[in-house]
């Protein structure tokens, strides 16, 4: 038995955002203190910027901040100009950090993963 299981980032991560004209900003924060070093190999800015692509993202620049283990994503043009005059619902940098949580799958020890979790 394995003692590392690939789960979807939600299984050991929670998000934060916020968007500000046609910037997202994603926050990532580990439920767990040892899983940040696996977050910070796996969840790149080109993985980022390839599960929004086809949004226009047209850039991501990733700032670590360890002393909070946290990440942060700046992602560019994300918004469709903007949620003020974006044609999509809903279009906050919220809904999109929900869809960075479900679509990343990580790779991860199952002592990263919360006790109780359906993922272990």
């Amino acid at each position: 038995m394995s003692d590392t299981v690939t789960v979807p980032l939600h299984a050991v991560a929670h998000g934060r955002a916020g968007d500000k004209g046609n910037r997202s900003n994603i926050s990532l924060i580990p439920y767990i203190a040892e899983a940040f070093p696996y977050l910070v190999d796996q969840v790149s800015e080109a993985r980022v910027l390839e599960l929004f692509r086809h949004k226009g993202a047209t850039t991501v620049m990733r700032y670590e901040l360890p002393n909070v283990l946290a990440m942060n994503f700046v992602i560019d043009n994300a918004l469709e100009g903007g949620v003020n005059s974006a044609l999509t619902q809903d279009l906050h940098g919220k809904t999109l950090s929900f869809m960075l949580l479900g679509e990343i799958e990580v790779t991860v020890p199952k002592s990263c993963i919360p006790a109780g979790s359906r993922y272990l």
